[in-house]
């Protein structure tokens, strides 16, 4: 009987478990339907196993009545007792099937019967618990062939009208052959067959592997020695296909010499039957999975070894017992019934049940029934399989887990989110309520990743994120959206207000002190936030506003939130196009240099250029560096700009040596290009691309990015001052940085920012604090260059606190040869 594959639920659960299911079911519906063969099978005690419907017609025992009682009280040897027990230890001893033969039984009414019987033992790992016996009711042949003896006048009339194949054998050939022999052999006629020997008919070995002619010889001389031999062997019909047949092979004496009668009958059903039983019982013991077999009214007859293991009920204490006693471990009542019913309706049900053991653990099951009909369509048996699949539940759950959720954080991922948003909008919109989305980006995070590494980044990142999470409700949702985003629902709010103050809370929990290794780090994240129904009914237009929100709290100076509104679509808009023709301007190289002279304050000497770089834009003409610096920086430009402006300096100040005018070109450093680890190497392959000696190469950073990566900072310096090129804090003054981390940087040259220099005429502060950056600078061997003088008075005050070089647009009437250098340098650089 097939078994389907899905159950009255629509649940599928396929496996190796319901394939062994499906085979022992088709077998032993197999067996039920040959009414020809009775089955039993009994253990090492003696005690019966298994007893078929045939078995209790043909000894008279009803199947509930033979389980579990000793076999010698049900039928014993009525003869030969002694051959039968040896023939049974026998197959216990060695493992292997018993010859098979004839036995007369005597049963327990006193009946005697004939029955021709193969012994096979069962067992997992080759050790046998059981041993199957297929028994042929053989009483009406025995009589048949005793009557054959006595009536030797009818003997030919009694060969021609047997139903059996039967051959006269002289001399080792056919000398004749009754009509079932020539249809069993597939002739017509009887000459076909005479002059042959049984070995030609058959093929050239048994399934022992004996060649069939010696083993031929071998049966004729113990039929001769014994008078008559039963055995079973190997033949070819008609079409040269091999079929089994059991062959009683009689010695006679005829015209005084010796000859055989051999009946030949085709058994080819029954092996198969024996095959598939012996291969039915080997998956029943060996499956992995619980199998209990019950007759038709859920008396249980069989359960494998696998059933004790699985749900801790002793197989022999569940012979004989009602399958309702304990429901297959089932442990709603009520649910068992409905399978029952579903059974008894559509022969099959499957799926998941909870289940106890019998220490009393519940488990997760995976339970298949199935009801086994006989040749008549009646049910007479009922064959359960139950898993446990806990193991394999956890496993789905943490797949589940993991495609919904971030590696990383532990967080919903976009999958995820996007499913309880939906929810979340369903039941605002079902219960008029507003729901607010807040969009996280953290400022500028790629600077610690370049700068201290990914490892850095990420613990970052899992820290963040247990923050946020502890900024929020139970029933609001953190996600992380990918890099550095993430993202808040904030379901059922009462007003925006609230919104705003969960993201106030985030921007506070965020900018706390952060510890990870050795770092010690301060962060800061711009939020932006849209709200429903104001700002959106979807999801994509709520998602895209909240993004919105929050690039303009970037634009407005960051560690802010920003609500959305409509006014910010249009400059997003402008913002992204900037960006993209940024983007344009780096694979074009549509950037210039511009370059400032730096004159020495005592003779007005040039002693450098600074390079400043300008965007030749299409459209918009000539920028400075104001309009898109922060833009490059934003996006992850700045890096890629960098490089450029630092190899297109270092060409420049080499051709200008090339033409006898050796200057020191100054190259200022983004944030993010003097984080970048590979800076030494970028620099060093760049002089060696250009031969600019290092000597007339300055870098410039701001103290700001002296202050922030600290003890990263002078590391990096320390590998730019070895390679011989000069080292300038740009804007000094600005950045209140500490005098000791001034005191270990191996700066030569300190840059007064402008902003000093343009008060100082009119706050004697900002002339004091002139003179003691001068001091310090000079107290720790350092030049000082004063940045955008503009007058002979600021000249003059400069000079008198003793500051080395000046930039601005004030030249000293006296400096011609110096403004002629300074524009040939220009005018270079403009080529």
């Amino acid at each position: 009987m097939s078994i389907p594959a899905s159950s009255a639920d629509g649940v599928c659960y396929e496996g190796s478990g319901h394939q062994a299911l499906d085979v022992i079911a088709r077998i032993v519906a197999a067996i039920e339907a040959m009414p020809m063969v009775a089955v039993r099978s009994v253990d090492r005690a003696g005690m019966v196993r298994f007893w078929n419907h045939t078995c209790a017609r043909l000894y008279g025992v009803a199947t509930a009545d033979a389980l579990g009682r000793p076999l010698e009280s049900l039928l014993r040897p009525a003869a030969m007792a002694d051959d039968y027990a040896a023939a049974i230890a026998r197959v216990w001893r060695t493992g292997q099937p018993g010859a098979a033969r004839d036995w007369c039984m005597r049963l327990a009414d006193g009946r005697t019967v004939w029955i021709y019987s193969t012994m096979f033992p069962v067992g997992p790992g080759g050790a046998p618990d059981q041993v199957f016996c297929l028994d042929v009711d053989i009483t009406a042949r025995k009589a048949e062939e005793s009557a054959q003896l006595s009536a030797s006048a009818n003997f030919r009339h009694l060969i021609d009208r047997s139903s059996d194949a039967i051959v006269l054998v002289r001399r080792g050939r056919i000398a004749d052959a009754n009509p079932a022999a020539l249809a069993l052999f597939g002739h017509t006629h009887k000459e076909a067959l005479l002059r042959r020997t049984l070995a030609q008919l058959s093929p050239p070995t048994q399934a022992d592997g004996a060649p069939s002619a010696a083993a031929a010889r071998l049966r004729a001389r113990q039929a001769h020695a014994q008078g008559n031999l039963r055995f079973e062997w190997r033949y070819l019909n008609g079409a040269g296909q091999p079929f089994w047949a059991e062959v009683l092979m009689t010695s006679v004496t005829l015209d005084r010499k010796h000859a055989y009668y051999t009946v030949i009958r085709d058994i080819s059903a029954r092996k198969e039957a024996e095959q598939s039983l012996c291969l039915a019982a080997q998956v029943f013991e060996n499956s992995r999975d619980a199998i209990v077999l019950t007759d038709g009214q859920h008396v249980i007859a069989a359960v494998n070894r696998a059933y004790d293991e699985v749900t801790g009920y002793h197989g022999a204490q569940m012979l004989g017992q009602p399958l309702g006693a304990h429901r297959c471990g089932i442990e709603d009542e009520a649910q068992y019934h409905r399978i029952l019913a579903a059974v008894d309706e559509g022969d099959h049900w499957q799926g998941e049940v909870w289940a106890v053991r019998a220490n009393g653990q519940r488990y997760l099951a995976w339970l298949a029934l199935t009801a086994i009909r006989d040749a008549r369509r009646q049910v007479c048996n009922y064959m359960g399989m139950l898993s446990d699949i806990t193991e394999r539940k956890r496993a789905e759950a943490q797949a589940r887990h993991l495609a919904e959720h971030d590696f990383l954080t532990g967080l919903p991922n976009r999958a995820l989110l996007l499913d309880r948003l939906n929810l979340a909008l369903t039941a605002a919109r079902r219960h008029h309520s507003k729901l607010a989305i807040l969009f996280l980006d953290l400022d500028r995070f790629k600077h610690i990743n370049d700068a201290l590494g990914h490892h850095v980044g990420d613990s970052l990142l899992r820290e963040v994120a247990a923050r946020l999470v502890r900024c929020v409700r139970a029933v609001d949702t953190v996600s992380r959206q990918g890099g550095d985003e993430f993202l808040i629902v904030l379901t059922d709010i009462g007003a925006v207000d609230q919104a705003a103050h969960v993201a106030a809370t985030v921007l506070q929990a965020i900018t706390q002190q952060y510890v990870l290794d050795q770092h010690r780090l301060v962060v800061t994240t711009s939020i932006g936030i849209s709200v429903y129904p104001d700002d959106g009914t979807d999801i994509d237009t709520l998602v895209r506003h909240a993004d919105l929100a929050m690039y303009h709290a970037k634009e407005h100076g960051r560690n802010r939130y920003q609500f959305f509104n409509a006014d910010m679509n249009l400059r997003i808009t402008e913002r992204v196009r900037f960006e993209n023709d940024l983007r344009r301007a780096v694979a074009e190289r549509q950037f210039e240099l511009a370059f400032q002279p730096e004159l020495d304050l005592a003779t007005g000497q040039v002693l450098g250029m600074e390079a400043l770089v300008r965007w030749r834009h299409p459209e918009l003409g000539l920028l400075a560096p104001a309009r898109f610096i922060d833009v490059a920086e934003d996006c992850g430009l700045m890096v890629a700009i960098g490089t450029w402006v630092l190899q297109e300096a270092c060409r420049r100040a080499r051709g200008w040596q090339d033409e006898g005018r050796p200057l020191v070109v100054a190259v200022n450093l983004s944030p993010s290009q003097f984080m970048q680890r590979e800076l030494a190497a970028t620099v060093r392959a760049t002089l060696q691309a250009s031969a600019l000696p290092p000597s007339l190469l300055a870098l410039e950073i701001t103290e700001m990015v002296l202050m922030k990566d600290g003890n990263g900072a002078l590391a990096t310096l320390q590998d730019l001052r070895a390679m011989g090129v000069s080292l300038v804090i740009d804007d000094f003054g600005t950045g209140y940085s500490r005098l000791g981390h001034l005191k270990d940087c191996p700066v030569d040259k300190l840059k007064i920012d402008r902003s000093f220099v343009n008060d100082f005429e009119h706050e004697p502060a900002e002339a004091a604090v002139v003179s003691a950056i001068i001091a310090l600078a000079h107290s720790l061997k350092m030049k000082v260059l004063a940045e955008g003088v503009e007058t002979e008075m600021q000249l003059r005050y400069l000079r008198e606190q003793g500051c080395d070089q000046y930039q601005g647009t004030y030249v000293r009437a006296d400096a011609g040869p110096a403004s002629a250098a300074a524009d040939g340098a220009a005018s270079g650089a403009a080529r």
